[in-house]
């Protein structure tokens, strides 16, 4: 009833103090393209077209390390959309720096964005300068282990607590012919796994030393020898996945053909629209249950700078609806993220969502690899995790050698 009843009055409470002068389409770029996703996505488009423009939607596959060269080219190269989605943090730094995208302070003061938006570094991440260049839609945490009950029962071991449980238990899924990890081919899915392991195992202090002071000692010392060998583990239990996209490995958890993955907490959307339920049909462990820290990423938007007027004035009204707390339940619920406004009711949100929302109310929430380190800085160690889970050749101490030679460099 809850999220029924936001939708139902969304297109009568949405009053925008910005309004636009006339029905204006706006063309909308972002990588949102799983089931999941889509269902969220049509929540942003649903809101925008309630005030009497019309969304027009630009969707990219293959994620957003396919959808951001595309879409960072088009900028560039003077077509640009009317807006475009890129991580939290210095993935558009460049073209914000260029004068390529629109200055929002203006609209971010009408709409007292610095005090509903929580926790404030996600406002920070859109900020440079003094002047606010984009909107935070949602929050979103890396470190989640999520299971399917079933494929536990048919190996015949109870659903693991922990991390070091789920391994234990790869050899008895194996034998019943269960995948014990699934893990997709995307570069991004190998970065955020390791970065998940760093936190999760290696510890808050480790993390923050290597991604956050960039302490190349750290990288190469014994600590986080540790985190790669269950790395190396890690490696090992996702060999045979054979599959490319993030959503494609979710599905292998969903229908029971692997025991797990390590994967953000938009996973939940992809459960939700396969109708399952958290704590019956499938299990979600934050922190991969050993530790009680996440760390908060998520999505946002930017707008281009554009000749046209009117398209200007409709970017401040799309601006505003993103932000418009019908719309961040309803959305946020969809994509299995939280809100981005501290001042929302989330009563409908399942079991899963409430660890994660008790996980950030007890301050327990870290920044993301993607504020820390630059888009290069990000692909480097991407390209480097690409390759130690596609083979075996790479040692473990191989690794963490090229690792700490990227962190002694990175910015």
């Amino acid at each position: 009833m809850f999220t029924r009843a936001f939708a139902a009055a969304l297109a009568a409470t949405v009053v925008l103090p910005l309004g636009a002068a006339q029905a204006t389409d706006l063309e909308v770029t972002h990588w949102w393209t799983s089931g999941g996703e889509a269902a969220a996505v049509a929540e942003l488009a649903k809101a925008f077209d309630a005030t009497g423009n019309k969304w027009i939607d630009g969707a990219i596959a293959g994620a957003g390390s396919t959808a951001r060269p595309i879409m960072i080219s088009r900028i560039t190269g003077g077509d640009p959309m009317a807006a475009t989605q890129f991580n939290h943090g210095r993935q558009a730094q460049e073209l914000v720096e260029a004068g390529l995208m629109r200055d929002l302070t203006a609209v971010a003061e009408e709409g007292n964005w610095k005090e509903v938006i929580k926790p404030a570094s996600l406002l920070d991440s859109c900020t440079l300068d003094g002047k606010i260049y984009c909107v935070p839609v949602n929050i979103h945490s890396w470190q989640w282990l999520w299971l399917s009950n079933a494929a536990f029962e048919q190996a015949g071991v109870p659903v693991p607590k922990d991390w070091n449980e789920f391994v234990a238990a790869a050899p008895k899924l194996r034998e019943a012919g269960i995948q014990p990890l699934a893990l997709g081919g995307q570069a991004w899915q190998a970065g955020g796994l390791f970065d998940t392991l760093v936190l999760s195992l290696g510890g808050k202090e480790v993390y923050q030393s290597v991604y956050v002071d960039k302490d190349a000692d750290v990288a190469a010392g014994p600590e986080m020898a540790k985190v790669f060998e269950a790395a190396a583990q890690a490696r090992d239990m996702a060999a045979g996945s054979n599959v490319q996209d993030w959503n494609q490995a979710t599905n292998m958890v969903i229908t029971g053909k692997a025991g797990g993955q390590v994967m953000g907490d938009w996973a939940q959307g992809e459960f939700q629209i396969a109708g399952q339920v958290a704590g019956e049909d499938y299990s979600c462990l934050p922190g991969l249950g050993v530790s009680p820290y996440i760390t908060t990423g998520g999505d946002a938007f930017y707008f281009p700078v554009l000749d046209d007027e009117e398209k200007s004035k409709a970017q401040d009204v799309l601006a505003q609806s993103m932000l418009d707390p019908a719309t961040q339940v309803a959305f946020n619920l969809k994509k299995g993220s939280l809100p981005v406004r501290g001042d929302v009711d989330l009563a409908a949100a399942n079991d899963c969502m409430k660890k994660g929302l008790e996980i950030v109310a007890q301050g327990n929430a870290l920044t993301s690899t993607d504020q820390l380190l630059s888009a290069d800085s990000q692909k480097q160690k991407e390209d480097l995790l690409t390759e130690f889970f596609a083979s075996t050749s790479m040692s473990p101490e191989a690794a963490q050698e090229r690792l700490a030679d990227i962190i002694s460099s990175a910015d």
